[in-house]
């Protein structure tokens, strides 16, 4: 049995501004490795004796960066579904259901701006899993934490339902230290990942039992979709009538048989300049560094040059981001602080001192 990949890359991503913009995201960009994130994603299920062409879904406006990437890497199978408007992650994977076209195919849905730097480990979790999936269970990864991390939402795990398989007691949204360290120590949650492994006709019958809306909203889009060549574009009229959810909230909060493997995969979402600090190749300072970088008595910063050169002095414990002509310095563990910067936080302009 082969497992067709669903590949999620249409994420706008504002948490690494100013690298990631809404034109070029983090899932296309070289943050750990020479190859971006999607592209790793992508190598990762390579196996056609193990898994199907993928199912790429992302943003209509970036159909050219994603071909791109794809020649790059020569994946020349891969079916590009174009969403022709965000309605987040439920109805971007309902519209992949459907495109799989097998209703009994099984779907391994994994968002493309995530690192794993342990492969045999994920496989073994897919693995563990397909049982429950094939008797029509929806399957997680949860990911087993390394400590009590404020960022992600947890998963509580019940009973046994499988060798290395739990079912699943409960989803957690993002807690306090506090809450996340009982938590931790409870021996029983793990960190959602965002990661899903189930049938097409399974999510689907979910999707109509639970959000019928939504259902409905998506068939008649991809009734209408236009094909070209490997490119699909369901309809947009229809698919911007789709309710907006996450496949959490609309979905795996509220079906009845869910399934979680935990696994300890080198698993990152990547989600701030403060992670990349964390997973990424310290020198003997601390220093995190690429691009165009001279650094002298400083200690425990990232720094990032795309476009300038950045000489550091006597400094410690900073993020310094520069791309083109955008320079970004915040104290390390401030990261959420991106958000404003990449919004309409407002400019302020003063006056030359007088001379």
């Amino acid at each position: 049995m082969t497992i067709t990949p669903v590949i999620l890359s249409g994420g706008g991503g504002t948490r690494l501004w100013p690298l990631s913009t809404p034109q070029t995201p983090k899932q296309f960009l070289a943050l750990t490795d020479k190859r971006t994130m999607f592209q790793m994603t992508l190598l990762r299920v390579m196996d056609r004796q193990r898994f199907a062409a993928p199912i790429i879904v992302a943003n209509a406006a970036h159909a050219g960066i994603v071909r791109e990437q794809l020649a790059e890497i020569g994946v020349t199978d891969a079916t590009v579904l174009l969403e022709p408007c965000a309605r987040n992650t439920a109805p971007a994977i309902a519209l992949a259901a459907l495109a799989v076209g097998v209703p009994e195919s099984v779907m391994l849905v994994m968002p493309s701006d995530h690192l794993i730097t342990d492969d045999p480990a994920f496989h073994a979790a897919t693995e563990a899993l397909l049982p429950q999936v094939q008797e029509g269970w929806l399957a997680t990864y949860g990911i087993n934490p390394t400590g009590p991390e404020t960022g992600y939402g947890y998963i509580q795990m019940g009973s046994a339902v499988g060798a290395g398989v739990h079912a699943v007691q409960r989803f957690v949204e993002k807690p306090d230290t506090a809450r996340a360290t009982a938590m931790i120590e409870a021996g029983d949650h793990v960190w959602n990942g965002g990661i899903f492994l189930f049938r097409a006709d399974a999510y689907l019958g979910a999707v109509e039992a639970h959000v019928p809306k939504m259902g409905t909203a998506v068939r008649d889009a991809m009734s209408r979709a236009q094909r070209n060549g490997n490119q699909l574009n369901p309809e947009e009229s229809s698919f911007a009538a789709c309710p907006a959810d996450s496949i959490d909230y609309a979905i795996m909060e509220k079906a009845a048989k869910v399934a979680v493997a935990p696994v300890s995969m080198g698993w990152s979402d990547v989600g701030s300049w403060d992670a990349l600090h964390d997973i990424g190749d310290k020198d003997a300072d601390g220093n995190v560094t690429s691009g165009a970088v001279r650094l002298d008595s400083s200690h425990g910063n990232l720094i990032h040059a795309d476009g300038i050169r950045v000489s550091v002095h006597g400094v410690d414990d900073l993020l310094i981001i520069a791309n083109g002509n955008e320079v970004m310095i915040l104290p390390r563990g401030t990261s959420q602080k991106v958000r404003d910067f990449a919004g309409d936080l407002p400019i302020v302009k003063t006056k030359p001192a007088a001379g």
